[in-house]
């Protein structure tokens, strides 16, 4: 059992390391060395978990398909807006998550699809818009596939800027804002007042709580 723990915490210290060099350099000037030396770990334990530099970054990449668990709330609508702004602030704090979106982001020699990270996000969005639907919180009429396609995409914009303008300390504010101005093209009449467009404190929201717990080993930004 204690093998298995090092185990674990010696996977979880490359990916953080890489997280940090790619986050640094991106990927293409990164290298196997500069992240082992960062996790302070031998060759050997790189390859007993990653046999290459392109399967950190596979690892890295999948972080994301970790963090689109749309949170368990009565208005599904919400859990929509509540998965933005919980990841939002989870790209504030994790290493790990924001490699992966950078991954995901830049162009690289770094092969697996491009697309995989936003398809994933879009049918978390879209399952989560269904149920929002069959609870009528929706307007009539709506692409539901082009409603997830467009919130994936903006929020992609927006952590771009974010990054850009204030190394995503606005992000959560950015995101807020673009909940403010679409909801009303989206939610069925007598939504909008039950609907927050802002994160609840961490002390009324368990999944917060996590993201804090995980994060609390990463940088601040």
């Amino acid at each position: 059992m204690a093998q298995q723990e090092r185990g674990i915490r010696s996977r979880r210290s490359i990916l953080e390391a890489a997280a940090d060099v790619f986050g640094e350099r991106g990927y293409d000037a990164a290298s196997t060395n500069e992240i082992l030396a960062r996790a302070g770990l031998t060759r050997g334990a790189l390859y007993h978990h990653f046999p290459s530099k392109e399967a950190i970054a596979v690892a890295l990449v999948e972080a994301q398909g970790e963090a689109l668990v749309a949170p368990d709330r009565p208005v599904k609508l919400q859990a929509v807006i509540d998965l933005t702004l919980e990841f939002a602030h989870r790209l504030q704090r994790d290493t790990v998550l924001r490699a992966s979106v950078r991954l995901a982001v830049e162009q690289s020699s770094f092969s697996p699809s491009a697309q995989a990270p936003y398809n994933q996000s879009i049918a978390v969005v879209e399952d989560s818009l269904k149920q929002a639907e069959k609870q009528g919180e929706l307007l009539p009429g709506m692409d539901l596939r082009e409603v997830a396609a467009t919130v994936v995409g903006a929020f992609t914009g927006l952590q771009v800027m974010s990054q850009a303008y204030s190394n995503r300390r606005d992000l959560p504010a950015r995101v807020s804002a673009l909940w403010r101005l679409i909801l009303p093209g989206l939610a069925a009449p007598g939504m909008l007042p039950r609907l927050r467009t802002t994160a609840l404190p961490e002390t009324e929201n368990p999944a917060g709580s996590a993201i804090s717990a995980e994060g609390k080993g990463a940088a601040q930004d």
